[in-house]
């Protein structure tokens, strides 16, 4: 059985040491996340340089997100079909080849089609490197193996805007793709050398349920697409509701044919674990909180700070900066402690840091959103190390792959909920501020006035009662402004709500097996 499974790919090969082929798969999980961050920093370039509407323009990362969304969930299937090795030298190879297929596109289809190709390529790359985690070390290096992989997961965001905002300053929009080149071949040729060998299984091709398939890609690309257009049309709106009712029937339908099925395209079943079920949950909310707040972030200070890019990126570092100094931490206690521990201590910190930013005004700047940044980033090791080794330490090494499909999907699928409620609350809540400001303005309220940025003996030099048509013409600029920082400041808050919630699941997960001997 152990030969076979590592012949399969499934199983660790213990001939020479395994960090040498997981730093390669590592480093091209970290180039698939990072581009999703570099090319959302550089969309209205992209917008003028293909010259297209605005509305049209956010397809190039839509189409990348919703093959990606599929993809991860299928890395199971893929892994037994390939094997570990292969399927890593093929995704990187495909996500390679159509970075340079979008520096060369010539037209706006075209780039979506390769994004397309770009995304699925690049969604099987991040939960392959957590599989790797667990079936290439034993149990005394996983914690750090996990917390590489894991710094490098949660730090692609953060310097995102950095790289993107640094590229399309300097260079063409272009390279935003063409700086996957090279690191892509160097990956794809070194993992052929350093990864396992494992053995490609045709017929896993013979017992792919297209169906299932199907209905699983159907529920995931409806669910993003009303994810994407629910902020603009409505959450009631005929579309909205649509999409999502085709999502539920897909995933319904979907998940009662895997849970019959003999060889599902996804292992469902492995739900019926506690530690599984409540580590996918963890996943799900860090989704909502981390892809929450590295997008939160950047529209505060381009739209009320009025940052470009690259001042925006150099904010952000603080978050990696932190990341990185409390990663040995979180090692060594992970390797002392329990996970429901450590994962309610990451948790109530992480929330803590989201809270700490629901007090923004207009001057809010780097060294307001500082301690913020810093509480947060230490935060983030603690909720990501140990749920993982919750959800994936105590599985047989058959069940890793497919397992690791499912809790990456919920963190990608927390983070896309996570903004849509974001945008919901700042799109729907902005004018129910500002006439609560305009309000309170026509009341004589000079707090509200001094917060509004008005003259304040110019204010207290005015009549009481309705503002003029001419005066509130020129004074509605500057209370959209700060009803935008007040439906900001709501989001944090509703995401530091959410991010509580992890502390009513962890009660109920019991304590992973074991890992296996190695």
């Amino acid at each position: 059985m152990e030969v076979a499974e590592a012949e399969r790919g499934i199983s660790p090969q213990r001939r020479g040491s395994p960090w040498p082929g997981f730093a390669v798969m590592a480093v091209g999980m970290f180039m698939a996340i990072l581009d999703i961050q570099v090319v959302a920093t550089a969309i209205p370039t992209l917008q003028k340089a293909l010259l297209v509407r605005p509305d049209q323009v956010s397809w190039i990362q839509t189409a990348y997100l919703i093959a990606e969304v599929i993809a991860i969930p299928l890395t199971g299937f893929l892994t037994r079909l390939l094997s570990m090795r292969w399927l890593f030298v093929l995704a990187i190879s495909v996500f390679t080849l159509a970075s340079f297929g979008c520096a060369a596109s010539e037209g706006f289809a075209a780039l979506v089609a390769w994004r397309v190709l770009q995304g699925f390529s690049g969604g099987t790359l991040i939960p392959s490197v957590f599989s790797a985690v667990f079936l290439l070390f034993p149990d005394s290096r996983q914690g750090l193996a996990t917390t590489i992989g894991g710094v490098l997961a949660v730090l692609a965001p953060t310097v995102g805007p950095l790289v993107g905002g640094w590229l399309t300053q300097t260079y063409s929009w272009h390279w935003l793709f063409l700086i996957n080149i090279l690191p892509g071949c160097t990956c794809a040729l070194a993992a052929v050398k350093l990864l396992p060998r494992g053995r490609i299984d045709a017929g896993e091709l013979s017992r792919l349920d297209l169906v299932g398939l199907c209905l699983m890609a159907v529920a995931l690309a409806a669910l993003e697409i009303a994810l994407k257009q629910a902020p603009d049309d409505g959450w009631a709106s005929l579309r909205v509701l649509g999409l999502l009712a085709a999502s539920a029937l897909s995933g319904l339908a979907f998940m009662y044919r895997s849970l019959r099925a003999s060889h599902p395209v996804v292992e469902l079943r492995t739900l019926a674990r506690p530690d599984f079920r409540a580590g996918c949950v963890l996943s799900f909310i860090l989704g909502v909180g981390l892809f929450g707040s590295v997008y939160l972030m950047p529209v505060f200070l381009a739209f009320v700070r009025g940052h470009n890019a690259l001042e925006i990126g150099r904010v952000m570092l603080v978050t990696g900066c932190a990341q990185l100094l409390s990663a040995p931490v979180a090692v060594a206690l992970e390797r002392r402690m329990g996970a429901r521990t450590l994962s309610a201590f990451g948790f109530l910190l992480f929330a803590a840091g989201l809270g700490l930013s629901v007090f923004g005004t207009p001057e809010t700047d780097f060294r307001q959103m500082f301690w913020p940044q810093v509480v947060r980033g230490v935060a983030i090791m603690f909720c990501l190390l140990p749920p993982t080794r919750l959800a994936l330490g105590g599985l047989a090494p058959e069940r890793v792959p497919d397992a690791s499909g499912l809790f990456n999907l919920m963190r990608n699928l927390g983070g896309a909920i996570g903004i849509a409620l974001i945008d919901t609350v700042i799109y729907g809540r902005g004018p129910v501020l500002g006439r609560a400001i305009a309000r309170r303005l026509e009341a004589g309220d000079v707090a509200t006035a001094k917060a509004v940025g008005l003259p304040l003996d110019v204010f207290l030099a005015r009549p009481p009662g309705p503002i003029d048509p001419a005066t509130a013409a020129l004074v509605k600029p500057l209370i959209d402004h700060l009803a935008l920082v007040q439906a900001i400041n709501e989001a944090w808050l509703m995401m530091a709500v959410l991010t509580l919630l992890a502390l009513v699941c962890l009660p109920f997960a019991t304590p992973a097996a074991p890992p296996r001997p190695g």
